[in-house]
């Protein structure tokens, strides 16, 4: 058995991009491949979850075939839910990384980070000082909690990812105090929404670059 997997979640698509938003060019690789650089260092796999085998042959072309896939075909208002046990079946990690294509610049810091606070724990999710929660960019104890959300969508076909937390137990909860000491900017959890989001993205990554050629002078 593996020890760590990254389950990347792509199966909700959006409404307000003109083409597929994962396979859009943000510096000098797609959008997908941004999250999926970050922590293929630090994992035993990489598992992207897909609403259909076009979409996953797509990816495929983008990333190292090393990439796992698995497809969630339900369709439902709880995509992020059925995505995240779609990935979770095929995971063979202990723990698993939880999170979404459009974050990209989610740092290897901050994955190492969650991934060890899961250790002995159902969950490491971080949460507002309002106590709100974020269920993607979080890790969980893979197959527990894969049961879990299977047995609580029999139960109850409304609940999503955030209900699912609240029903776990052992969930080491991480203020965004702490997140913003290891990403000051807190740009690991910056949201690729809008085209807006991107633009903006694009200045973010163009500014990181030229302090990275700075710092090599």
């Amino acid at each position: 058995m593996l020890d760590t997997s990254a389950v990347i979640l792509t199966n909700e698509t959006s409404q307000v991009f003109s083409k597929d938003k994962a396979t859009m060019i943000l510096g000098n690789k797609a959008l997908i491949r941004h999250v999926f650089d970050a922590v293929n260092p630090i994992v035993d796999e990489v598992i992207l979850v897909t609403n259909t085998q076009e979409a996953s042959d797509t990816y495929a072309k983008l990333l190292p075939k090393t990439v796992k896939f698995a497809i969630d075909n339900q369709q439902s208002t709880q995509s992020l839910l059925s995505g995240t046990i779609a990935g979770f079946e095929i995971a063979q990690g202990k723990y698993a990384l939880l999170l979404p294509y459009d974050v990209p610049f989610f740092s290897r810091e901050i994955a190492e980070f969650l991934l060890n606070l899961t250790i002995d724990k159902m969950a490491a999710v971080p949460r507002t000082p309002n106590n709100n929660v974020e269920p993607l960019c979080s890790a969980y104890q893979t197959k527990a909690v894969l049961e879990i959300a299977k047995q609580a969508i029999l139960e109850d076909i409304t609940i999503d990812l955030h209900l699912l937390i609240e029903k776990l137990r052992g969930v080491r909860y991480i203020s965004m105090s702490v997140i913003e000491q290891i990403d000051p900017e807190m740009k690991s959890l910056f949201y690729i929404n809008t085209p807006v989001d991107f633009k903006r993205a694009t200045i973010m990554l163009q500014g990181k670059q030229k302090h990275q050629n700075r710092q090599k002078r």
